[in-house]
């Protein structure tokens, strides 16, 4: 709607300049009817040209990616454990001789229960069922249980929320860092969905919690190809099959954080959508440090001493993130910050590097260039990092901390919680842009921006229905 008022305040400005110029020159319509007469035949000549570079032009341009909705699977309430019930499964099972035998090995629950009490955490998040029982079900159809649940209970959601059909899906991109079972995640919601045979899948594994940037900008790639089609985004991560249960501390930090969550993105690149989407995607940045060996090896899935599966975050983990962050934040900066900011950064830069080598680097204003902000829900000192180097308010990470407390670290999905959030608000006004961004494995940073549509409403069942009114809480850490 706003695209299209804007078009008719240039026709009729445009209409208003030539009608001003032909009566500034004595020009009148007989006078140009003459004229197009006896130049017909060049006037023809020359539009040809006109038109073929139009029509390129009109073929070769972006084409828009509508966000129509998106769905957040909330976990059923008999999930749900508080930090002291998680502390009496970990002596449960210490006691049942499934991990943590010898007595000292005591310090190890102590240290997870400490962890817990200053994650950031609240006594609400959710783990699987496979979890919950004894002895633990860590196999593979205790892990497919518990992804089929997440999956399925979001895309249901989805597809209720949206009217859309299964067959109507010309793209999937599923992302699950570490459950990647054979079938695929993708064949999974092909066949549980019927979707149709030419459907263009993609499974993305082991691109830890930024993995759904990574794969929206995939979706957005295949939008630019295949006309008048819908996409649809799945991002989830599995913690059936990677509780730890060994003595090493950097491995049992993951158990502490990560929880069950899940979520489903519908696109389109139909332009009659428009006018029924919530959002459209502006730009999409990925930095992937790899090549790095401090960066490739700070987050690693690997065995333990004694042979036991997890992941391990090494020291250099802070500061391969603010190295990656940095080039995130310096690629994206030019292309959503305002004319002032980047010639207060350019300045900056040529003082630093010619005059005064010890200035220190130049901080843009982001909030100039967003209203929201949706920051990974990795942990509280990742958010804490963010709030400080950006400059934000507290309102602005409001929506992470609290996703950080009620759901915890769901990994890539943690920014659609984020995002359900400030809707559920009442926040998100139409123009609002949005930021979305997220740190991985690998090491990788990754950022999404979109641009509210309309005064944003929470879609049916979001994940914030039953707790809304409880929410912003006092954190105490």
């Amino acid at each position: 709607m706003k695209n299209l008022k804007m078009f008719f305040v240039k026709i009729v400005f445009i209409s208003l300049m030539v009608a001003l110029s032909m009566k500034g020159s004595g020009i009148n319509l007989e006078d140009l009817q003459n004229f197009f007469i006896h130049n017909l035949e060049t006037i023809t000549l020359l539009s040809f040209p006109l038109l073929f570079l139009l029509t390129i032009y009109m073929l070769s341009r972006p084409k828009p990616v509508y966000l129509v909705d998106f769905s957040c699977y909330l976990p059923p309430s008999h999930l749900k454990v508080s930090v002291k019930t998680l502390m009496e499964h970990a002596r449960r099972a210490r006691e049942a001789g499934m991990c943590w035998k010898n007595k000292e090995n005591d310090h190890l629950v102590e240290f997870q229960q400490k962890i817990l009490e200053r994650s950031g955490l609240g006594q609400e998040t959710c783990i699987p069922e496979g979890l919950q029982c004894f002895p633990l079900q860590q196999g593979m159809a205790a892990s497919r249980k518990e992804t089929e649940e997440v999956i399925f209970g979001a895309l249901d959601n989805l597809f209720r929320n949206t009217g859309v059909k299964p067959g109507e899906i010309g793209i999937l991109v599923v992302n699950s860092s570490t459950f990647n079972p054979t079938p695929s995640l993708a064949s999974m919601i092909v066949n549980k969905y019927k979707l149709r045979d030419n459907i263009k899948s993609l499974n993305l594994g082991g691109m830890g919690c930024s993995a759904g940037v990574i794969a929206i900008d995939v979706a957005k790639g295949l939008l630019q190809v295949h006309r008048n089609t819908y996409a649809i985004v799945v991002s989830t991560e599995n913690i059936t099959q990677n509780l730890y249960l060994g003595k090493n501390k950097s491995m049992l930090v993951t158990n502490c954080l990560f929880r069950v969550g899940g979520a489903a993105i519908l696109l389109s690149n139909r332009s009659r959508d428009r006018a029924r989407a919530k959002y459209e995607l502006l730009h999409t940045v990925r930095i992937h440090t790899g090549s790095d060996d401090r960066s490739f090896e700070c987050a690693t899935q690997e065995e333990d001493e004694d042979g036991i599966i997890g992941v391990t975050l090494t020291k250099n983990l802070p500061m391969v993130a603010a190295r990656t962050l940095k080039i995130n934040i310096a690629t994206l900066g030019p292309l959503v910050l305002p004319m002032k900011e980047k010639l207060a950064f350019f300045v900056t830069f040529l003082k630093k590097k010619y005059f005064r080598p010890e200035l220190k680097n130049y901080t843009p204003d982001f909030k100039l260039a967003f209203e929201h902000f949706c920051i990974h829900a990795g942990g509280r000192a990742l958010i804490d990092e963010l709030e400080k180097n950006l400059k934000l308010s507290p309102l602005h990470v409001e929506a992470s901390r609290m996703t950080l407390h009620r759901f915890g670290n769901t990994s890539s999905s943690s920014i659609w919680y984020e995002l359900a959030y400030t809707e559920a608000k009442g926040r998100m006004k139409e123009g609002d842009r949005i930021w979305q961004i997220a740190l991985g494995s690998g090491f990788k940073c990754n950022s999404s921006v979109w641009v509210a549509l309309q005064n944003v409403k929470p879609s049916v069942n979001n994940p914030w229905e039953d707790c809304m009114d409880r929410y912003p809480v006092e954190i105490d850490i």
